[in-house]
């Protein structure tokens, strides 16, 4: 998917909202524990209840991995699942890689190759040849870790230089060299505020990755009114405050009502812009 085509669905949708699938086997409801693929099933129902409201999925590794083979088997089987049932959606691969450079093509390798999937979230720590294999893929995305939404943020990220400029801020500006914001977009923490007003001064037409509101307590009005762009140029994810909404059997409608009330905010925050 390219970024036109990301535009066009916002539009379309007057949604902007990605629903995080952080599946955890202890938190799923427990009459579906009895099916054989119980992950896959309670992610079969959240993407069917929520694929008119939202642009984008985003699986965080983490949650698969935990249950090794099983896991990576619903993991593959949810991929598989949004392209061939909902083709629109854009599907991001939160795992956070970033290794040398031949560990980073290895990576780059499961996600683009083998899964074909349109973006992975990347560590920027290790510095460009970490990063530039998972952009050698044409039509594929790199989602560049720039200001996290965790506390722990201000231990590096938030540090400055003798110049004054913020490490986040260096990640901003180098990774430039890198990418332009057709094969790039970042990951900025909801919870961060009028930061964005400083990220926009750098990367004003990226795209970015906005966890953290929900349940992390962040904004969605202070993220519009810092960080959206006349193209939108955000992608605000949800994942507790949506997947487990509910805890009965009428999961996916709890699911899908609190996807809609995110919806109905963004769509009257798209009024704002000219789209």
């Amino acid at each position: 998917m390219n970024k036109q085509q990301l535009i066009d669905n916002i539009r379309r949708k007057q949604s902007f909202l990605c629903v995080g699938l952080d599946t955890d086997i202890k938190k799923i409801p427990d009459h579906l524990l009895d099916e054989a693929a119980p992950i896959f099933t309670f992610n079969k129902a959240i993407i069917d209840a929520t694929a008119d409201l939202c642009v984008a999925y985003k699986p965080n590794l983490a949650f698969y991995e935990s249950l090794g083979v099983k896991g990576w088997v619903a993991f593959e089987k949810t991929v598989k699942y949004i392209k061939e049932q909902y083709p629109d959606q854009f599907i991001i691969a939160d795992a956070k890689r970033g290794d040398i450079g031949n560990t980073s093509a290895m990576y780059a390798r499961s996600f683009f190759e083998e899964l074909d999937i349109d973006s992975v979230t990347v560590a920027p720590y290790m510095g460009e040849d970490s990063v530039t294999p998972f952009l050698s893929y044409p039509g594929h995305w790199v989602i560049l870790l720039a200001l996290t939404s965790n506390k722990g943020s201000h231990d590096f990220q938030l540090t400055e230089d003798k110049e004054g400029e913020r490490l986040f801020e260096k990640v901003l500006r180098k990774s430039q060299e890198w990418a332009n914001d057709e094969q790039m977009m970042y990951v900025v923490g909801a919870t961060q505020g009028r930061a964005f007003e400083d990220i926009r001064k750098i990367v004003p037409n990226h795209f970015l990755l906005v966890p953290g509101v929900g349940a992390q307590g962040g904004s969605l009005e202070e993220v519009c009114k810092y960080g959206m762009t006349k193209e939108c140029g955000l992608i605000v994810n949800s994942s507790r405050g949506i997947i487990y909404a509910g805890k009965g059997h009428d999961f996916a409608d709890a699911a899908r009502q609190a996807a809609l009330e995110v919806q109905q905010q963004m769509a009257a925050q798209l009024k704002n812009i000219l789209l």
